[in-house]
């Protein structure tokens, strides 16, 4: 059997040495290079960005001073709503109607871990 072939590498400890500071320079050059484009293109950006996340210069005026009764009567409609949600929901939790309809377990666990409007609505539309 024949032996392997062997391959003899010789290395110039000066022709590494070249390299490698090659390398390094060049790696320096084009991060320089990088900065600078970056540093060309990000100013034309940032105005840009910056007029779309600033709040518009006149700010809403803020309601008249709104009746104290309309507000109590306003606040008494949505502690109703409130409740009338919480209740459709308890009864959606304890149907056995819905213990087996797979998309309104989805909604109602999605309503017990993150309650969102969405999840409400998904609950009283798959679970009733």
């Amino acid at each position: 059997m024949p032996r392997p072939r062997e391959l003899k590498i010789t290395l110039k400890p000066l022709q590494l040495i070249l390299c490698i500071a090659l390398g390094l320079w060049l790696g320096a050059v084009a991060i320089a290079l990088s900065l600078w484009l970056a540093g060309r293109l990000l100013p034309a950006t940032v105005p840009q960005i910056g007029q779309v996340l600033a709040p518009p210069a006149i700010a809403p005026a803020p309601p008249a001073a709104a009746d104290p009764q309309q507000q109590m009567f306003e606040q008494y409609q949505q502690i109703l709503r409130n409740q009338q949600v919480q209740q459709a929901e308890e009864q959606a939790q304890g149907s056995m109607r819905n213990l087996s309809n797979p998309k309104c377990q989805f909604w109602l666990q999605q309503n017990r871990n993150l309650p969102t409007e969405k999840s409400r609505a998904h609950v009283l539309e798959f679970c009733n």
